[in-house]
């Protein structure tokens, strides 16, 4: 390390210039004009433009959501780091089943095939814990239709991987469904649901073998899929820190057998320090002040989440006027389709 560079890291008026320039990079939101575009969908956190009912240009912006709520500060780097690592599973699951990527011509952005999505989540489990836990503590044992046995404990592995559907909520909370309530309710066919649950289950071991070789366990995720052109695609994101949950492998069991939390990547800790404040999404909450402070915080945890999920240096591309690198690298790139 340089002498500068030392110098920088003790200086708090240099340390909180270096601040001030990271948060300015964060992009909260895009109003963009695309050749082509039809309409623009603003999710939590995704801004997704519509070309010609044929494709989807979807922007990763820096916003966070926690508790199904958008909360008031982007969190810089974070949309790049989610954008890049879905790209990477996509592109590492294509031969299990296809998906909407035709391509990432910027870190934050992905283009690829608009689909009808199919109106669940496909939730997969491989340990009992988040939600699941909380069901089963609080005294149930039918989780989406699956029975559970007793004597369970927090974060055990199953004998065998388990799917939870949920619904997808357009406002508030997804709600817990079983296999039998999709098929019966014409939310999805037999068929289709046979399908996806298929790749479901292939796609969670392809993860799995992946976090292996990190040193990491996936515990649980979620996997979406919709149609286009009359075939079942994967869609949205994968495998990421906002979808996924990772425990480090090398302290599980002895966690495990002691009672202790397990050591965890995923965005858990952003809902913990809500918790910890006494923020839920509940009316009459509100969401407590995020400094400075804390935000470089969780950049940081991001970038940390990047570089062990992939195992490859995170490379920061913000730098002034990002908002007209994406749009310029989405134009160049739309002039090929």
């Amino acid at each position: 390390m340089n002498k500068s560079h030392e110098a920088n890291l003790t200086n708090p008026a240099v340390h909180k210039l270096k601040i001030t320039n990271m948060l300015t990079d964060a992009i909260i939101s895009t109003n963009f004009t695309l050749p082509r575009q039809i309409d623009v969908y603003k999710g939590k956190v995704r801004d997704v433009y519509n070309i010609d009912n044929q494709y989807l240009v979807m922007i990763v912006t820096d916003r966070i959501s926690a508790f199904d709520v958008v909360l008031p500060r982007g969190i810089p780097y974070k949309g790049q780091v989610l954008n890049q690592i879905a790209s990477k599973f996509l592109d590492a699951t294509a031969d299990i089943v296809p998906n909407w990527k035709i391509a990432s011509p910027d870190p934050m952005v992905t283009v690829g095939l608009r689909a009808e999505p199919l109106p669940v989540e496909m939730v997969i489990r491989g340990y009992l814990t988040g939600h699941a836990w909380r069901e089963y503590r609080s005294g149930k044992r039918t989780l989406c239709g699956i029975s559970l046995p007793e004597g369970l404990k927090e974060n055990q592995r199953f004998e065998r991987p388990i799917i939870t559907p949920t619904t997808k909520a357009q406002i508030g909370h997804d709600e817990d469904i079983s296999r039998e309530e999709i098929i019966s309710s014409g939310l999805v066919t037999e068929e289709i649901y046979a399908q996806v649950e298929e790749y479901t289950y292939r796609l969670f071991q392809r993860g799995t073998e992946m976090a292996n070789e990190m040193g990491l366990i996936l515990v649980d995720t979620k996997y979406e899929f919709g149609i286009s052109n009359g075939r079942i695609i994967l869609i949205d994101e994968i495998h990421t820190p906002d979808s996924s949950r990772y425990f480090y492998a090398g302290t599980y069991q002895e966690n495990f057998d002691k009672g202790l939390e397990q050591k965890q990547l995923s965005k858990e800790f952003v809902r913990q320090w809500l918790i910890d404040n006494h923020f839920q999404g509940k009316e009459g909450q509100t969401v407590p002040e995020m400094t400075d402070d804390f935000v470089e915080q969780v950049s940081e945890r991001y970038i940390e989440l990047y570089e062990k999920i992939t195992g490859e240096p995170f490379q920061r591309e913000g730098g002034k006027n990002v908002q007209n690198r994406i749009q310029n690298n989405i134009h160049d790139f739309l002039k090929s389709l």
